[in-house]
């Protein structure tokens, strides 16, 4: 998670539930919240649906729509939070908060798209031993139905830092993602078993935690809840 270069291996390593449409995983998982937008009719992943103001700085450019530059909000450093981000620093230098939510944003995108895929390989050094338990078990859940599921983030519009807490050199950090994802769940025929082709906002905040004193650079998902 965010340490050194453009992508640094603790992005990709970045530990940390994915978003889902198994209704009866909503609890854990996060659920829908607020407006529904009809589908897209050629859905872009990773694409954001709006076309920032010209005054806004200017984001990627996917088939000719600006992709605007997402809000990641850091607590005030003179705030608990703040005060406790800087303490993690003081134990590894190569921890910045910004960076840490880069990483987190990646690690969201792998989790949400290893949990549709059922990639077990994937999520399983990415969360802690109970929530990996879970995810195995909704996973197993969905192949014994016969059910596949379709996500796709659109877009990630905020990305906050709610709270951090360091015990010893366990530093656990909460992040709040509101993302604008398409998930639907197909039964074996492949009809729509649960949710729907269309864009709908979602609320979801995660708990990451690693040790800072180890060599380690992953950070684990260890808790998730919707908002």
């Amino acid at each position: 998670m965010g340490a050194s270069g453009s992508f640094p291996i603790d992005i990709v390593l970045f530990a940390g539930i994915a978003i889902f449409l198994v209704l009866r995983l909503r609890s854990v998982l996060g659920r829908r919240q607020g407006f529904e937008r009809p589908p897209e009719p050629q859905p872009q992943p990773m694409a954001r649906e709006a076309t920032p103001p010209p005054a806004a700085p200017a984001g990627r450019v996917i088939d000719a729509v600006a992709e605007p530059v997402p809000a990641r909000t850091l607590p005030a450093p003179d705030s608990p939070e703040g005060q406790t981000l800087a303490r993690m620093a003081q134990i590894d230098a190569n921890f910045h908060p910004d960076r840490f939510l880069d990483g987190a944003e990646t690690a969201f995108r792998l989790i949400v798209g290893a949990f549709a895929a059922g990639n077990r390989a994937a999520l399983k050094p990415l969360l802690s031993d109970d929530t990996y338990n879970a995810f195995d078990t909704a996973i197993t859940a969905r192949e014994t139905a016969g059910e596949t599921q379709r996500t796709e983030i659109k877009a990630i519009p905020a990305t906050t830092i709610e709270h951090a807490e360091l015990r010893g050199n366990t530093a656990a950090i909460t992040v709040r993602f509101i993302s604008d994802q398409i998930n639907l769940t197909l039964d074996r025929d492949g009809a729509p078993a649960a949710g729907a082709d269309a864009v709908a906002e979602i609320n979801d905040v995660w708990t990451f935690e690693r040790d800072l004193g180890s060599p380690d650079p992953t950070w684990r998902l260890v808790a998730a809840r919707s908002a």
